[in-house]
């Protein structure tokens, strides 16, 4: 059975215990929150007894596990990380392991009444693939994707956190915590918990909390130095490209993130120009949908031919600085003050 993040837990908050699971997913807070909580819920864990963990050098030893009863307990839980046994076959020298993968699926299939009485079994991997283990569980237990969250889940849980807290937070803020922040839970969360230590109970988070005492994504920056250029505001661009160097960013990650960035502000006014979905040309992941509309609006402030420029200065820079024929630093001040001009 595949069940959603939110079902997931709902499940696991009852009590609700099932004998084999399959993680995968980018969305690392939420997996290992649940995971925590499977652990949690098993009960006192004696490793190497009634714990087992297997990851990529020692999977082999799983059906051997499996048969080992927990001497002195009732179950046994085994926990199976990255291990690679979902991937399909694409090499020859991996042909092994899947061998392994298909072994596991027959025995845990053959012995599934066994399996359910004595093991709680989780597999835990980055990716998947849809193979024959795959499958025995999805039949036989609960695969769960944990997929990075969408913008409308990131708002209700924040939304709930600061309601645990008794702290309040109107929609359009969180929206501008989120943009300000980033999109990984686990960002969001240690920064929300800033804000909440800071307003206090019964306070009210307001955007300029969230200027005085947030980390601001590199991404976000660079929409803010754009909009700066945009707006041919020397000083605050230059204010905010300072800011990045004093935050220890690498001068050659910046110069990178504003080619990426204005190369998507360049396929963006293309795509308005021929009515295209944004999100789609500019391959955004769902929880960056939001991202469409910041990226539509400055290509609007900036004209096609201009964007080549900028995006053909970047490049020549990146050339020169590195057969020494100008400072990486200078050559970025010199682009933000002639765009500005």
């Amino acid at each position: 059975m595949n069940l959603t993040i939110e079902n997931l837990e709902n499940e696991l908050k009852q009590n609700r215990i099932e004998a084999m699971y399959l993680f995968y997913g980018e969305e690392k807070f939420l997996l290992e929150s649940c995971e925590k909580k499977i652990r949690k819920n098993f009960g006192e864990l004696l490793e190497g007894i009634n714990y087992i963990k297997l990851d990529e050098t020692n999977y082999h030893q799983l059906i051997s596990n499996l048969e080992t009863p927990a001497f002195g307990y009732e179950k046994k839980l085994v926990i199976v990380r990255n291990s690679g046994l979902f991937k399909k076959e694409t090499k020859k020298k991996e042909s092994g392991i899947q061998e392994t993968a298909k072994r596991i699926a027959s025995y845990i299939q053959e012995n599934i009444e066994q399996i359910k009485q004595t093991i709680l079994l989780l597999f835990i991997e980055q990716e998947v693939d849809k193979n024959e283990l795959y499958e025995t569980i999805e039949k036989n237990g609960i695969v769960c994707n944990f997929e990075l969250q969408r913008i409308d889940r990131l708002l209700k849980r924040i939304k709930a956190i600061c309601n645990g807290y008794k702290v309040g937070i109107d929609e359009p803020t969180t929206r501008y915590f989120i943009e300000t922040c980033g999109t990984n839970l686990q960002d969001l969360i240690n920064e929300l918990r800033k804000l909440i230590e800071y307003v206090g109970e019964n306070g009210i988070i307001q955007k300029e909390d969230i200027n005085l005492l947030s980390t601001k994504q590199i991404d976000s920056v660079i929409f803010d130095l754009t909009d700066c250029l945009g707006k041919k505001n020397i000083k605050q661009a230059l204010e905010v490209f300072h800011n990045l160097l004093y935050s220890k960013e690498p001068i050659q990650r910046i110069l990178i993130m504003l080619y990426n960035h204005f190369k998507k502000i360049y396929f963006t006014k293309l795509a308005l120009k021929e009515n295209k979905n944004i999100a789609e040309v500019l391959n955004l992941k769902p929880n960056q949908a939001f991202l469409a509309s910041k990226y539509s609006g400055q290509a609007k402030v900036f004209g096609e031919q201009e964007l080549r420029e900028i995006l053909e200065a970047l490049v020549n820079l990146d050339k020169d600085s590195k057969v020494g024929e100008i400072d990486l630093q200078v050559g970025l001040e010199s682009i933000v003050c002639y765009y500005c001009s």
